[in-house]
């Protein structure tokens, strides 16, 4: 079943998704400084085009709160805000209701990527 998800997934608007971090972790890697933004980016972009079957486990220390602090205002409120459309958008329909969730995991993981890991 995670087969067939992540593939309607990926026509139905997990592409979009997964483009906004790579797009994200190019003009971050633009600069020495954001290069470890850019990696994080790049990271959480396969999990943006193909999450189903996957979590993501948030922890981190100091080091992470500081860096999602950075992310938090440069990229983190404006993608959290179009995975949240997205979501709202399929959870309209009772057949969208997962793919809605889906967007909903990766908003909440575009406001604090730094410390999460993917399971």
């Amino acid at each position: 079943m995670n087969f067939l998800g992540n593939i309607l997934w990926f026509i139905f608007g997990g592409f979009l998704s997964g483009l906004s971090w790579t797009i994200s972790g190019i003009l971050w890697c633009i600069t020495i400084i954001g290069i470890p933004y850019g990696i994080q980016c790049f990271k959480f972009a396969t999990i943006s085009f193909s999450p189903f079957g996957k979590e993501i486990e948030y922890g981190g220390g100091i080091p992470s709160v500081i860096a999602n602090t950075i992310w938090l205002i440069f990229f983190g409120i404006p993608m959290a805000l179009e995975n949240l459309f997205f979501g709202c958008i399929w959870c309209i329909t009772v057949v969208g209701i997962p793919f809605g969730l889906q967007f909903f995991k990766i908003a909440k993981l575009s406001l604090a990527p730094f410390g999460s890991s993917i399971e």
